[in-house]
């Protein structure tokens, strides 16, 4: 790991990570690549995997924690261990980058709930309840509602 670390990470090895995940069963709070994920937990197992150990613990967390709290948990959280960067280009149709993390509002006013990891312009890895972590299209409608982007400490393109 920490040679990845310190030579940065491409996002083509963050995209084959993402991917390597799919199958794995929807798990809620879980974060464990074939046994089970939710889409918290999926983006935990790749910043593991470039970036070493998590540096802060996960407090349990209940399916409707954003609407119970209105507060921007999920980007609070990523501000401290990934780099912000611009989304608007995103939702206004801008093709996205690969291995960028993507915060998405579920509800058009509603905080950030859902997390993904682009996998090409238009193309999403993701873990959402019900489901395995599965690459799909980014639906238009989602794509509108993508609130926040980061990137992974020290990518290289």
């Amino acid at each position: 790991m920490a040679d990845r670390k310190s030579a940065g990470v491409s996002r083509a090895d963050i995209v084959a990570e993402a991917r390597s995940w799919i199958g794995t069963p929807y798990r809620h709070q879980a974060s464990l690549k074939g046994a089970g994920a939710d889409c918290l937990g999926l983006i935990r197992g790749i910043y593991r995997v470039f970036c070493g150990p998590e540096k802060e613990p996960v407090t349990p967390y209940s399916p409707n924690w954003a609407e119970e709290t209105r507060q921007e948990t999920l980007r609070d959280a990523a501000r401290r261990h990934l780099v912000e960067i611009d989304a608007a280009p995103f939702r206004d149709g801008e093709p996205l980058r690969d291995g960028d993390v993507i915060l998405i509002r579920v509800r058009d006013r509603g905080p950030a709930k859902h997390a993904a990891i682009a996998s090409g312009p238009d193309t999403i890895v993701h873990a959402y309840d019900r489901h395995a972590v599965a690459e799909n299209a980014l639906p238009a409608a989602w794509r509108r509602r993508i609130a926040y982007a980061f990137e992974f400490p020290e990518v290289t393109d």
